[in-house]
């Protein structure tokens, strides 16, 4: 069904084009189960469109997050990815986003906790310690990745699935991981760790982006993001309970704290520039083995090694300078590889408004 307003193609049974609301005449001989899903699509689509920018400044980039916004806002972000709201590559922006729905995760994961920490520390109910741990090792991580998210400018997938590479792309990477460690128990070193660990959430990853449904390099930032952030928040619940189990409450606290403060330079980040850095060899060619011998993969994936080594490394001023230096390092990366997912789209936008023969 081709709007007569925008000449947008839009799906058969729509009461609205899903580009710019104009509102169809509709055909009485025809069924339209899915109206009041196309109504709310077009509801919830006159919510102003994130203001973009192109430079990628701090101030530019996180100035909406202390705006006031809608639920209507947030609800739009989180229809996304499907069959019928994917936009189509001439529709997505370049230009930078200014994300802002991670910062409200984190606080309701803050208010959460307190809330949880209130119960085990001042009531004393050990059944509050369940809770404590799983909303402690998830805050950061899972706000790490809806920043992610997002960033995710072709906007072509969808949230659940996200939140399905969460959890099996997780334990799947701490699974292989496990495998590697088993083969290697008798050389167990911080560059082994590093090796081990960032090879097994490489290959999970490539798993889920190897197909050419995700092919934009903010596809692989999202999905490496995803696995990440499932490998971090298991790796930091196993944690805060053998702090647990020292029998010293304080220990299990400040467990959860700093590995919730590094978590944005760790796992997350590590597994995000490892998923961008094989979509920006991939491309729209077919999956093949040789494409992980390529620089700009390879080149990728070492520094990734080289900082999980050296985070791991028990060396004097490591923790927490060395590791917030780390994750410094680690998101002036992430930024450029954002940018050149940013640049690609732009690229593909010209290639598919005028073809190859300009």
């Amino acid at each position: 069904m081709k709007c007569p307003q925008c000449v947008y193609t839009n799906p058969d049974g729509v009461k609205f084009c899903l580009s710019c609301g104009e509102k169809f005449v509709k055909n009485n001989t025809q069924e339209d189960d899915n109206s009041l899903f196309y109504e709310f699509a077009h509801y919830v689509d006159m919510v102003p469109r994130v203001e973009r920018s192109i430079e990628p400044k701090f101030q530019n980039i996180f100035s909406r997050v202390f705006k006031n916004h809608s639920e209507l806002e947030a609800e739009r972000l989180f229809i996304v990815g499907t069959a019928l709201t994917t936009p189509k590559i001439t529709e997505v922006k370049e230009t930078w986003p200014k994300p802002w729905l991670f910062a409200r995760v984190f606080i309701f994961a803050l208010l959460a906790f307190t809330g949880l920490y209130i119960g085990v520390d001042y009531f004393k109910n050990v059944n509050f310690i369940p809770g404590l741990i799983i909303v402690g090792a998830f805050a950061v991580p899972l706000t790490t990745l809806i920043f992610f998210w997002e960033m995710n400018a072709p906007q072509n997938i969808a949230f659940y699935r996200i939140i399905y590479i969460v959890f099996i792309g997780g334990i799947l990477s701490m699974l292989v991981a496990l495998v590697f460690f088993n083969i290697l128990r008798h050389n167990i070193n911080p560059i082994t760790i590093g090796i081990v660990e960032e090879l097994a959430k490489a290959i999970t990853v490539i798993t889920f982006v190897r197909y050419r449904k995700y092919r934009y390099i903010l596809n692989g930032l999202l999905i490496g993001a995803a696995v990440g952030a499932g490998f971090a928040a298991f790796e930091t619940a196993g944690y805060a309970l053998r702090a647990l189990m020292s029998g010293d409450a304080q220990n299990l606290y400040i467990t959860i704290l700093w590995r919730g403060v590094l978590a944005p330079g760790g796992h997350v980040a590590w597994a995000a520039l490892t998923g961008a850095a094989f979509c920006r060899v991939q491309g729209d060619q077919p999956f093949r083995i040789g494409m992980l011998v390529k620089f700009k993969f390879l080149r990728v994936f070492m520094l990734v090694i080289l900082m999980h080594a050296l985070w791991d490394t028990p060396i004097l001023g490591m923790f927490p300078l060395g590791q917030i230096f780390l994750t410094i390092s680690s998101w002036v990366v992430v930024f450029l590889l954002i940018r050149a997912g940013l640049k690609e789209i732009g690229n593909k936008k010209l290639f598919a408004n005028y073809g190859p023969s300009n």
